[in-house]
């Protein structure tokens, strides 16, 4: 089975990344097969420069963030939850990993939507022109905290943090207590 899956794995890469080398055509829409280095010109575009340097610096922030919040807790169910709290950990961590994606991000999009839950806190707060003020930053802000580079990272946090949590709670837990103990 293990060299079935590598098959099928590096033969979808190879798959495509010969598919890398041919381009299409702008007018009909169909690949043209001929040797191209021509999509890989296209990615030193500034538009295509700009859509990386987002993607990247929200990779780096997102797993920064879910570190940061991931080691306490992680640390927290490795050394001091016991039995029924460490099962409620476990609960709490693993369910929302039950759901797909697609559910999880449009339940988010309708919390920070415009007219979203998050919006109608704020307002019985009075505190919506908070939300306000942080929408109306340049590289932050934008229409609505849904569509904003904030709720976008606000979103990604939530759904990759269970991935940085468990590996880290696992670690910690093989790290023997003495050892802690004389460290410190």
């Amino acid at each position: 089975p293990v060299l079935w899956l590598g098959i099928v794995y590096i033969g979808s890469l190879f798959a495509l990344l010969a598919q890398s080398f041919f381009s299409i055509d702008e007018f009909s829409g169909l690949i043209n097969r001929e040797f191209t280095l021509k999509t890989y010109g296209d990615l030193f575009q500034a538009a295509n420069l700009d859509i990386i340097l987002r993607t990247v610096t929200m990779a780096a922030l997102v797993t920064l963030a879910s570190a940061v919040i991931a080691f306490p807790i992680a640390y927290y169910a490795a050394r001091y939850a016991r039995g029924r709290w460490k099962a409620l950990f476990y609960l709490g961590i693993m369910l929302p990993l039950w759901s797909s994606y697609l559910v999880k991000i449009y339940a988010w999009k309708l919390i920070l939507a415009k007219e979203g839950i998050l919006t109608w806190l704020l307002a019985k707060l009075h505190l919506l022109w908070v939300l306000d003020a942080w929408l109306s930053l340049p590289i932050v802000g934008g229409n609505s905290l849904s569509v904003s580079f904030t709720g976008t990272f606000i979103v990604f946090v939530y759904v990759w943090l269970p991935f940085m949590i468990l590996p880290v709670q696992a670690a910690i837990e093989r790290v023997p207590g003495n050892l802690v103990e004389a460290s410190s």
